[in-house]
C-alpha cells in the first residue's frame, strides 16, 4: 500500500477540476497539465501546479504520454488520473505510467486490455455466461463476412469500432446493399479517432433502453456494484441526460443486471472503478455492450443516490486499500438527473459553438450540483470535447429532481456560444420524458416536438451578446421570454445599438 501525496491529472476541463476538489478534500497536492490555448483555463487555476505540455491540438499535448510522464516525474508526483477520455483507456499509457514508477489511477493492465476491446470482452462474457448481442465472435476487415453474418442474423444490425465509443466508427444498417460501404466508413472513422480500424458487427436492438450499472473493485478480490443509471436520451450515440434509478427496471430485473455487472468485471479480475453498458430490451431481456475502464461523465448522479463519493473510492483503491463497503451498505435513495452542457447548437444537428464566454451564471440551491471547467471569460475552442459543464439535481423521487433541473437549467446563463440547454428543457417538458418513456432513439422520434420555434429567443439572445461586446450604456429592455429565464435581467441594463 502506497500513500498518495500528489497527482498529474492528464486531463482538461470539468473533469479535471472534479479531481481537483476530491484532491483537496484527501489533502492531496494536484499537478495540472494544459496546452496552448488552455493556459488560462479554470483546471490550471485551481491546481497547485501546472506544467506546459505543448500546442492546442490533442495530438500534440494531451495525447502525447511521453509529455505527461515527464511532467509527472518533473513536478514530483506519485500518480497520474487519467479521467475520462483521451489516454484514460489506453492500455499503452497505463504500461508507460507503471513502467516509470508511478502510480495509474485505474486498472491493471490485462484487465483494461481485455474490457476496452469490444471483441475480446464479448468473448470473456460469453464464456462467463453474461448475455450479449448476436453478431460477430471477433473482429474482422473481410466485407463479405460482415454481409454473411448480417444476412444470417437479420437486419438491421450495428456496426461497430472494436477499440474505442462515443458512438465513433458506429452504422445502424437497415439494407444489405449499405452494408460494405457502412463497414468502410466505419473502419475509416474508427483509424481516425482510435488508430484502430478494426470493426465488428451485431444485432442492432430496436428501441432499446441504455442502463449501464457503476461497479467497483479492489486488488483482493473484493466488488461491489452501485446500482444503475439510465442513459437511453441521447445524439449521435452520444449521452446528453441521464438519471438513476432508471424508470425502466423492477426490481427483479434490476437485481438481475446489477449482480451480471458484478460477475462481469470479477470474470476480468478487475480492480479499479468501472461501468457495465448493458441494453434493455423492451421485453424485458438485457444485452450486454460493453465496459467502461474509467470514471464515467455521469457518476455524480450515483454519487447524489448513493452518498458514495466514486472519485475518492478510485484514489483510495489505486493506493491499494480494500474497498471500505460492502453490498449490504449500499442501497438508492431518491432520484438524480445529469444534463450535459454543451458548447453545440441543439436546434442546428448540435454542431459546435465556439467563442468566449461573455456572461456566465451557475445555477445553486439545494440539491443542485454544478460541475464545471470553465468560468467567465474562458475561451470555448474547437480542439476538444464541447462539454462545458454538468448540471445534477437531486430530489425526494423523479418528478421533484425533474423541476429542479428544468428551474436550474433557466438559472444557468452561458452567454457568447451556443448551448444545449434550451434542447435539453424541451426534452424534460417533454410529455414521454415526463412518464419515463425514454428510449435511445428519443431525440429522433421526438424530432417534431424538439424543434425549436422561438425565434425572438436566439435573435435577444445573440443581441444580448452583442450589447456586452460593444459595452453599451444602461438600458432597460421590457422583453420577457421562458418564463424567469430573462438574459435581460441576468445581465443587468444594456443598450442595443448597431447592426448585426
Amino acid at each position: 500500500m502506497k500513500k498518495i501525496n500528489k497527482i498529474l491529472i492528464a486531463n482538461r476541463g470539468e473533469i479535471a477540476c472534479r479531481i481537483i476538489y476530491a484532491c483537496k478534500e484527501l489533502g492531496i497536492k494536484t499537478v495540472a497539465v494544459y496546452s496552448e490555448v488552455d493556459r488560462k483555463s479554470l483546471h490550471v487555476e485551481l491546481a497547485d501546479e501546472s506544467v506546459f505540455i505543448g500546442n492546442s491540438p490533442a495530438k500534440e499535448s494531451y495525447l502525447v504520454i511521453d509529455k505527461i510522464i515527464k511532467a509527472a516525474k518533473d513536478s514530483n508526483s506519485d500518480a497520474i488520473h487519467p479521467g475520462y477520455g483521451f489516454l484514460s483507456e489506453n492500455p499503452e499509457f497505463n504500461i508507460e505510467v507503471r513502467k516509470s514508477g508511478l502510480i495509474f489511477i485505474g486498472p491493471e493492465v490485462e484487465p483494461m486490455k481485455i474490457l476496452g476491446s469490444k471483441v475480446e470482452s464479448r468473448k470473456l462474457m460469453i464464456a462467463s455466461d453474461v448475455p450479449v448481442v448476436p453478431g460477430m465472435k471477433t473482429s474482422s476487415k473481410d466485407l463479405d463476412e460482415f454481409v454473411e453474418t448480417a444476412n444470417r442474423i437479420g437486419y438491421p444490425v450495428l456496426i461497430k469500432a472494436s477499440a474505442g465509443g462515443g458512438g465513433k466508427g458506429m452504422r445502424v444498417v437497415h439494407l444489405a446493399e449499405d452494408i460494405k460501404t457502412s463497414a468502410e466508413a466505419a473502419m475509416r472513422e474508427s483509424l481516425s479517432a482510435f488508430g484502430s480500424d478494426e470493426i465488428f458487427l451485431e444485432k442492432y436492438i430496436e428501441n432499446p433502453r441504455h442502463i449501464e450499472i457503476q461497479v467497483a473493485a479492489d486488488h483482493y478480490g473484493n466488488a461491489i456494484h452501485l446500482f444503475e443509471r439510465e442513459c437511453s436520451i441521447q445524439r449521435r450515440h452520444q449521452k446528453i441526460i441521464e438519471e438513476s434509478p432508471s424508470t425502466a427496471l423492477n426490481d427483479e430485473i434490476r437485481k438481475q443486471m446489477c449482480e451480471t455487472a458484478v460477475r462481469a468485471i470479477k470474470a476480468a479480475n478487475y480492480d479499479s472503478v468501472a461501468t457495465v453498458e448493458f441494453l434493455l430490451a423492451q421485453n424485458g431481456e438485457f444485452y450486454f455492450l460493453e465496459v467502461n475502464t474509467r470514471i464515467q461523465v455521469e457518476h455524480p448522479i450515483t454519487e447524489m443516490v448513493t452518498g458514495i463519493d466514486l472519485m475518492k473510492l478510485q484514489i483510495g483503491i489505486a493506493e491499494g486499500k480494500k474497498l471500505p463497503y460492502t453490498q449490504s451498505d449500499i442501497s438508492q435513495k431518491g432520484h438524480s438527473i445529469e444534463c450535459r452542457i454543451y458548447a453545440e447548437d441543439g436546434d442546428n444537428n448540435f454542431m459546435p459553438s465556439s467563442g468566449k464566454i461573455l456572461k456566465y451564471i451557475e445555477p445553486k440551491g439545494k440539491g443542485v450540483q454544478y460541475d464545471t471547467g470553465v468560468k467567465e471569460g474562458s475561451d470555448v475552442t474547437v480542439f476538444y470535447d464541447p462539454i462545458l459543464a454538468k448540471l445534477i439535481t437531486y430530489g425526494e423521487n423523479r418528478e421533484e429532481a425533474r423541476i429542479k433541473m428544468i428551474n436550474s437549467l433557466k438559472e444557468n446563463v452561458i452567454l457568447g456560444v451556443k448551448t444545449s440547454t434550451a434542447f435539453m428543457l424541451k426534452v424534460l417538458e417533454n410529455e414521454d420524458f415526463i412518464a419515463g418513456i425514454t428510449y435511445t432513439n428519443f431525440i429522433e422520434s421526438h424530432n417534431n416536438q424538439l424543434e425549436n420555434k422561438n425565434v425572438f429567443l436566439n435573435n435577444a439572445l445573440a443581441l444580448t451578446a452583442f450589447a456586452i461586446v460593444n459595452n453599451k450604456p444602461n438600458k432597460v429592455s421590457n422583453h420577457t421570454y421562458l418564463n424567469d429565464n430573462n438574459p435581460w435581467q441576468s445581465i443587468g441594463k444594456w443598450e442595443i445599438g448597431g447592426t448585426i
